[in-house]
């Protein structure tokens, strides 16, 4: 599939809230998100991405672009915290492909979730741990 076709597909996020806030929900929602959305907390949040994205490369082959094209496979660790961060920095977009799981993670740089195209169950299930494990969670609107 191309970068396109996945972005069409079903898709769940990993996200610092349990579930979609309901419109007209009478609670702070936009207030907080741009608090969150601020340096510090969205630089903790960006780090939580990181540790999913880490842990997550222990068990799939992974590859990293910022413009759907040009794909950097399984780059070292390091690498993959810079991505995450420029991200954040430059208000870009970072697409990270799943080849064996056939599925595809986006980072927007002022999102204060990643969202997961087309994952199948077993990525469903290692995507729901690996989100707890840091404080996030992980839900299909």
């Amino acid at each position: 599939m191309t970068t396109e076709q996945y972005l069409e597909q079903p898709y769940w996020v990993i996200d610092i809230l349990p579930k979609q806030v309901p419109a007209g929900s009478g609670g702070q929602y936009f207030s907080i998100e741009e608090y969150y959305r601020a340096h510090p907390r969205i630089d903790t949040v960006y780090s939580k991405f990181t540790d999913i994205l880490l842990k997550l490369n222990c068990y799939e082959e992974m590859a990293f672009s910022t413009d759907g094209d040009e794909w950097t496979t399984n780059p070292a660790p390091a690498d993959i915290e810079a991505m995450v961060t420029h991200c954040l920095s430059s208000k870009t977009m970072l697409y990270i492909l799943l080849p064996s799981a056939d599925a595809l993670i986006t980072i927007s740089s002022d999102d204060t979730y990643m969202t997961v195209y087309h994952p199948n169950e077993e990525t469903i299930s290692l995507l729901t741990a690996l989100a707890a494990s840091v404080g996030l969670f992980f839900w299909q609107p």
